[in-house]
């Protein structure tokens, strides 16, 4: 597993179950399997499923609210309304919100004549006023220093490549954030087949985004509109945020069947204090920290030195797979996710591998909506991914 975090600043939070080893310990699937020892490890083969089409929600719900919720604790499952979630929270419980807030950022392009050719570029981070790396798809990738020709008579030099992004300098007579914003589209994750309209620039956002720089929207959130944060507020439920902005390589597939040899791609997060302190708070009380969507799990598992939360900001690639100990997180509400994704990979590591697999069983019999704009998993933490003493 992989892990990058530098941070800039640290307010230290002492979490549960003491010191951990920096080895990650083999994860268990069952009683019927062999001894922990000689289990072999997990391979990308162990997160595939087959999912009919037609469960894959092409839009959202027509309410925020609407969606179904899937609570799963163990061999225990339960199915119920996403209105019904502060009935399973408790005052002085923390949800953990990623502020996030997605912007425009897919562009269709062209390789100039006399060969031509389409081109699609998804922003991954801009890094410099005229300079931004972006995922290209083409037949035939260009090479630094060729040229591609962009909407509104703009164009782009590719400066460098690393393998499916490049580098691009623009020639454009206005800041990047405002060309995208004037030329980009909602970048809808590729199983969506139908094209961006007007409703996708409110519902592929959530009802509190306020920080601008993600390619893909933080999912977990869309399903929360303002009266029901206000509800679960007045239950005396505490709203926490932090800031992770989804690039463009949570898109990119998992191609090695051993998961040792894949590499997550880095992403920008921020951890306020005020997040430290009411998480220590819910510690002290013996409340739930929740972690709304695998954004906001990933960050505070990434700031989490020596089982410490710190605050500030870092770039992380931590890549999680089951073994995996959680220090932070006590329960997850997420999305269903793709087949053979490390999203997928991640909450099997969160709530135990056979229990989210017989989850996503019963889901597709019971005909849950999957992916972005689909329903949602409340998953208790297995007991086994919990810190060692």
């Amino acid at each position: 597993m992989a892990q990058n975090v530098a941070h800039t600043s640290t307010l230290p939070l002492r979490c549960r179950g003491g010191i951990i080893a920096e080895k990650l310990r083999s994860f268990k699937r069952s009683s019927r399997d062999p001894p922990m020892a000689s289990r072999p490890p997990y391979r990308l083969s162990d997160f595939d499923f087959t999912l009919p089409p037609e469960q894959i929600a092409q839009r959202p719900s027509r309410e925020r609210t609407a969606s179904r919720l899937l609570h799963v604790a163990g061999n225990r499952i339960e199915d119920l309304a996403f209105t019904a979630l502060p009935d399973l929270l408790a005052a002085g419980d923390v949800l953990v919100f990623n502020d996030t807030r997605v912007v425009r950022s897919r562009l269709h392009a062209r390789k100039p004549a006399p060969h031509g050719g389409k081109v699609e570029l998804l922003l991954e981070r801009i890094v410099a006023s005229d300079e931004a790396w972006m995922q290209l798809k083409a037949s035939h990738p260009p090479r630094p220093g060729a040229h591609i020709e962009l909407p509104g008579g703009a164009s782009a030099t590719v400066l460098e490549r690393n393998g499916r992004f490049v580098r691009l300098r623009f020639a454009i007579d206005a800041t990047l954030e405002n060309y995208f914003d004037r030329y980009a589209e909602v970048p809808l994750p590729p199983y969506i087949t139908r094209a961006p309209d007007s409703a996708d620039d409110e519902r592929y956002q959530t009802v509190y985004a306020r920080h601008a720089g993600a390619v893909a929207a933080p999912t977990a959130g869309l399903h929360f509109d303002r009266p029901l944060l206000s509800r679960l507020s007045a239950a005396g439920v505490v709203l926490a945020y932090v800031t992770l902005h989804v690039g463009a390589g949570t898109f990119q597939p998992v191609e090695a069947e051993d998961l040792s040899r894949h590499r997550m791609h880095s992403e920008r997060f921020d951890i306020p204090a005020a997040t430290v302190a009411a998480v220590e708070a819910a510690r002290a009380a013996n409340r739930s920290v929740i972690a709304v969507g695998t954004t906001s799990l990933r960050a505070l598992e990434s700031a989490t030195g020596d089982c410490d939360l710190r605050a500030g900001d870092a770039e992380t690639s931590l890549f999680i797979t089951p073994g995996y100990r959680f220090r932070i997180v006590d329960r997850l509400l997420t999305n269903f996710h793709l087949p053979r994704s490390t999203l997928l990979m991640l909450v099997c590591a969160f709530g135990g591998y056979d229990a989210v697999r017989a989850a996503y069983a019963h889901a597709i019999d019971k005909r849950y909506r999957f992916f972005s704009y689909g329903d949602a998993m409340l998953l208790e933490r297995d007991p086994n991914s919990s810190p060692g003493e």
